[in-house]
């Protein structure tokens, strides 16, 4: 057992370990618990500086710089009680950002006593992502002696002293024993199986209840793979000092035990680092084992992050090996989606044909209308629609299936929108009238070096619109001196616009467009909207791109979308 002066010890430790603020000393306040309506600024050094957040319904949520400006970054100092503001940022990397986008469009005269006083949308109501929290610089030359902070930090020695109490070894009341299969077989037949134990402590298991670590229990056996052996020790000292070193090999195990036993946090992280992987397998077989990986653990955020970057670069999975690899269930995934970037719909359903032909009988005709039905008959041109009944290898086995979507599609495209509308069965939210993202001949690619240009595209996808063009104006601003030029105001850099050059509600036409960020001319690593005709490219640590491009190299794709405005 252990010695009394060891307990104690540790129980500090602990108590340190997981209380906020540990070793932290207010010489002027107590620390109150957080009010509706407080503000805290977060991720600096400094107190005068950092993100905005609001406390509002028992929860830390950001500020979206929609309306933001110097007269609300005064009333956040003020209600913080410093002498005023000195400046604002948008999108600075000030650390890990959870939580909610509690106000946005919020508009202050500055005099305020609380933020929360302002005009806004209401809480929670907000069209923003965390690339556009704000954040503020606030005055302190002017602070009374009775408002001053003095921190107390001593906490950067904890995570080393707690890694020490674990890796002596003392004073252990907890044994975890990790068994793997050798893959060698023993003279009985079976498969020989290593063993190794490691000390532990239950305070220090406690907060993961699936160590089962309680009063009267003593010890756990924990079954794990001869690959992931090497990572367990490591796990669980970082269950004590919350630091590990993770490499692009070892992260799957990471990532595995952290689910197992419902570490959160290293959950968390380390499905981020997934994101460094994706990319790097030009063959997709990474992608298909991860996207698989991730339907094993029930991971929901691998598994999204795996489509995308198969929906995003589908081109590229359908001429790579792990093609003939992919299946039925994986495909459809995809094919529901309105975020794949394809030259066409009619590219989508060449490929579902060819993919179900190569098959033959090894796919069900089940699954085989479940794909095809997958596909947006309305999005195909008329001239290739009215060629499928010869050229489609599939046209004869599912007669009725291609016979009711062509007579849709053909709907669609000859009849007015007012024409449409009369049919009860029209519903304009159906995902067969919504586009993906087709790059033919609905976009343009750009380098930064062509820092505005124009380009057009046809109105709408419906042959009523033959003939009539959309014209765009691109700009991409990469400094504040092209901004000037244009006269403009650049929040953040890079900046990109895409404006149209008339008025084409008139055709009852509405465009949700995109941009797309192809990194290296390899893999499109980014995909956004745009917000007023402007897109904002955020490149810092915390919320940086979808995926890692090297030194940033990318080409912009904008891509036209679109749609019906339905009153």
């Amino acid at each position: 057992m252990p010695s009394r002066r060891n307990m104690c010890l540790l129980w500090l430790l602990l108590l340190l370990h997981v209380c906020e603020g540990a070793f932290r000393v207010d010489l002027f306040k107590n620390t109150a618990q957080p009010q509706e309506g407080d503000v805290r600024l977060v991720g600096s050094k400094s107190p005068a500086v950092g993100r905005v957040e609001v406390y509002h319904d028992s929860k830390w949520g950001t500020v979206c710089d929609d309306g933001w400006d110097m007269a609300e970054a005064q009333v956040v100092c003020r209600q913080l009680h410093f002498p005023g503001a000195k400046s604002f940022d948008i999108g600075q990397d000030y650390g890990q950002v959870t939580g909610p986008i509690w106000l946005d469009d919020i508009q202050c005269n500055g005099n305020e006593k609380h933020l929360f006083n302002c005009g806004f949308k209401g809480w929670g109501v907000t069209d923003c992502t965390h690339k556009e929290d704000v954040g503020v610089t606030c005055e302190t030359e002017d602070m009374s002696l009775g408002d001053a902070r003095h921190l107390l930090d001593h906490t950067f020695s904890l995570s080393d002293d707690l890694g020490k109490t674990f890796d002596d070894q003392r004073g252990c009341d907890f044994l975890i024993i990790v068994k793997s299969a050798s893959g060698n077989k023993m003279q009985n037949g079976t498969l020989e199986m290593l063993e190794t134990q490691i000390g532990a402590h239950k305070m220090m298991l406690s907060p993961f209840p699936l160590f089962n670590a309680t009063e009267d229990i003593y010890s756990i056996t924990v079954d794990v793979s001869l690959s992931c052996r090497p990572y367990f020790s490591s796990f669980i000292r970082y269950l004590y000092t919350r630091k590990i070193s993770v490499t692009l090999s070892s992260v799957q195990c990471i990532h595995w035990m952290a689910s197992k036993f419902e570490v959160k946090q290293l959950v968390e992280d380390s499905t981020r680092l997934f994101t460094q992987v994706l990319p790097e397998d030009p063959l997709f077989h990474t992608q298909l084992s991860l996207y698989k990986y991730a339907e094993e653990t029930g991971d929901l955020v691998l598994r999204e992050k795996c489509i995308q970057y198969l929906a995003w670069n589908f081109v590229n999975l359908t001429t790579s090996p792990a093609w003939e690899d992919i299946s039925a269930e994986l495909f459809g995934v995809i094919l529901s989606r309105s975020d794949v970037v394809v030259p066409g719909e009619f590219f989508l359903l060449q490929r579902v044909e060819s993919w179900i032909t190569e098959r033959g009988d090894a796919i069900s005709l089940k699954s085989q209308v479940d794909l095809l039905n997958r596909i947006r008959f309305p999005m195909i041109a008329v001239e290739k629609l009215y060629a499928l009944e010869v050229n489609s290898s599939l046209y004869s086995t599912h007669q009725k299936l291609y016979h009711d979507n062509m007579l849709k599609a053909f709907q669609f495209n000859v009849l007015l929108l007012s024409n449409l509308m009369s049919n009860p069965k029209f519903d304009n939210t159906d995902e067969d009238y919504q586009p993906r993202l087709y790059t033919d001949p609905w976009s343009i690619a750009v380098t930064s070096n062509h820092q505005t240009r124009t380009f057009s595209t046809p109105i709408h996808n419906s042959l009523i619109f033959q003939g009539k063009k959309a014209g765009w104006g691109l700009g991409i601003f990469t400094s504040q001196y092209q901004c000037s030029n244009q006269g403009l105001r650049c929040k953040s850099l890079p900046m990109v616009r895409m404006i149209p050059q008339s008025d084409y509600s008139r055709y009852k036409v509405i465009f949700h467009n995109r941009l797309l960020l192809m990194c290296q001319g390899k893999y499109i690593c980014e995909v956004q909207g745009f917000k007023d005709n402007v897109g904002y490219i955020s490149e810092n640590s915390t919320v940086g791109l979808s995926y890692p491009c090297p030194d940033n190299k990318y080409t912009y794709r904008f891509v036209v979308r679109p749609e019906y405005i339905v009153a």
